[in-house]
């Protein structure tokens, strides 16, 4: 990110670590909405920050302080690096590492992913070997991707055998249902209207997908769930009629969970009516991609064991060289994409 609206490739130098840090190697990376989020200024203005947070590598260069790992080693890090010492990492909420928001420190606070060598501080906390029979364009699915999305579905407090509607089947929307089907969601309603989309929504396991372009959806859910509505509502797109959608298609005692990054204006509203007027015990949870060694190695787990298999989102592959030219169509959309996979 050269500056808002402006992208292009740097050349800057390879970073070098500190005592407890790790300098990786990268060889595959996904481009993220978020980045374009972050082009667009939804983040404040940035100058030449180099933008991405999902890569996997092998570790070339270990801080001096840095045990149990070594150079050569394929690995995996989270979209987030907290630091761990701080007061909110220490309250247990290592994603608010310092500040809101402050474990997202790829392409905010610090330079990000997308480049040949990249940075990763508290190294011992922050990288995940990867399974041998794991392969690159699975593994870096684990860095943000199954996170949020399986996050998505953990705040969410769907009972066993309840029901779930996730607003916006995008690659986290995906994860969000996956997630929903792993945690013993009985019934996983997916809103969307792109066909592509849909398809891939009912492979990771939606049980019914509604088009918004076509129907009311949140009347539509209603009708799905006897007039009742769903036990927990995930908002995978980051807007505000989503948002308010969640909130009117919960049952009165759910959950609305949101992963969506809200990237535009200042305010998003709750219907207050559906709010119960603020009476209606809905309960309203947000977070931010949980990150770390530990949850790390769980996801990679999932995809070593075969159960949860995200590489159907892959519908484009670049080489480095064409980065400028994947970013562009992930920030236009273009061409039906989904994740294009990098290759370094």
């Amino acid at each position: 990110m050269r500056k808002i609206g402006a992208v292009g490739v740097m050349e800057k130098p390879v970073p070098e670590p500190g005592p407890n840090d790790a300098i990786v190697r990268t060889t595959a990376a996904l481009i993220c909405t978020s980045d374009s989020h972050t082009v667009r200024g939804a983040i404040g203005d940035r100058h030449d920050l180099t933008l991405g947070h999902e890569s996997v590598g092998v570790v070339e260069r270990l801080g001096a302080a840095v045990e149990g790992l070594r150079v050569g080693e394929r690995v995996a890090v989270n979209a987030i690096t907290p630091c761990y010492v701080c007061e909110n990492c220490l309250r247990g909420f290592p994603s608010q590492c310092l500040q809101a928001l402050g474990g997202w420190k790829f392409a905010n606070t610090k330079d990000g992913a997308l480049a040949e060598y990249f940075h990763v501080n508290q190294a011992m906390a922050n990288l995940a070997r990867i399974p041998d029979d794991v392969p690159d364009e699975k593994a870096v699915y684990a860095c943000d991707m199954m996170s949020t999305g399986f996050m998505g579905a953990e705040h969410a407090a769907i009972p066993l055998g309840g029901s779930v509607a996730v607003f916006a089947a995008g690659p986290v929307g995906m994860m969000a249902i996956q997630g929903a089907k792993l945690l013993g969601a009985g019934q996983v309603i997916a809103v969307e209207n792109v066909p592509q989309r849909q398809a891939l929504a009912r492979r990771f396991g939606a049980d019914e997908v509604v088009d918004f372009s076509k129907e009311d959806p949140v009347r539509r859910i209603l009708e799905l769930t006897g007039g009742q509505g769903v036990d927990s509502a995930i908002e995978a797109l980051g807007a505000e009629e989503t948002f308010m959608n969640c909130v009117r298609a919960t049952r009165p005692g759910g959950t609305i969970s949101n992963v969506g990054y809200h990237g535009a204006g200042d305010y998003v509203r709750i219907p207050r009516l559906d709010w119960g007027v603020g009476m209606s015990d809905k309960a309203i949870r947000t977070g931010l991609c949980p990150g770390g060694r530990e949850r790390m190695a769980r996801l990679l787990r999932f995809l070593s064991t075969g159960r949860v298999d995200p590489t159907p989102m892959t519908t484009h592959r670049f080489p480095f060289s064409a980065i400028e030219t994947a970013f562009g169509m992930m920030d236009r959309k273009e061409d039906g994409i989904i994740k294009p996979l990098i290759r370094f």
